[in-house]
Parts: C-alpha cells; sequence; structure tokens
C-alpha cells in the first residue's frame, strides 16, 4: 500500500537540512531502485523551485509499504529526523486516484 509522509521543518533548519542532505537522498534512491517511490521532495518556503536562503518549510514522500508500522519506521530513521531538520512528521495511508 501506499503511504505519504508529510514533515515540516523546523525553522532555522537550512544548514542541518543540507548537512544531511547526501544520507536522505540515499534512502529515497534506494526506494526508487526498489520500485517503491511515487514522489519525493520538499516544500520551499518562498514561491521558487530554488528559494534560496529562505529555504524549506517542509518534505513530502509517497511511497509504498508492507503497511503503516513499516511506513512510520522507516520515516523514523530519516537522516533528517536525526539530523534536527524536521519538527513533525505525520504518516499516512493513500490512495492514488489520478493520474491512473
Amino acid at each position: 500500500m501506499l503511504y505519504v509522509i508529510i514533515a515540516r521543518d523546523h525553522t532555522e533548519s537550512l544548514t542541518a537540512r543540507r548537512g544531511a542532505r547526501p544520507a536522505h537522498l540515499e534512502r529515497l534512491q534506494a526506494l526508487q531502485a526498489e520500485g517503491r517511490l511515487v514522489l519525493a521532495g520538499p516544500h520551499p518556503v518562498v514561491d521558487a523551485a530554488d528559494p534560496g536562503e529562505a529555504g524549506f518549510s517542509g518534505s513530502l514522500v509517497v511511497a509504498e509499504f508492507a503497511d503503516l508500522a513499516a511506513a512510520q519506521a522507516w520515516a523514523d530513521q530519516d537522516p533528517y529526523v536525526s539530523a534536527g531538520v524536521y519538527q513533525q512528521v505525520e504518516v499516512k495511508p493513500f490512495v492514488k486516484v489520478l493520474p491512473a
């Protein structure tokens, strides 16, 4: 089943985010290689693809996991969590309707 992981950053977390980004991307690339990643990306603070020093307010991941517990465990191990980037992470089941 698909699950959505919605994370909200702490304010002033851009430096920590940059430092943890390689490890964060490595985990996402592993999901992609397994064919389980639907989409992933950050939420810029400003209306721009590259927000520069304004940074990001959080992230979104949609991926396939065996169950909610597995999705939550994966989210809990995110390098952004251990680096203190995220202040809140929510994991919920997700049903993709469109595009078919």
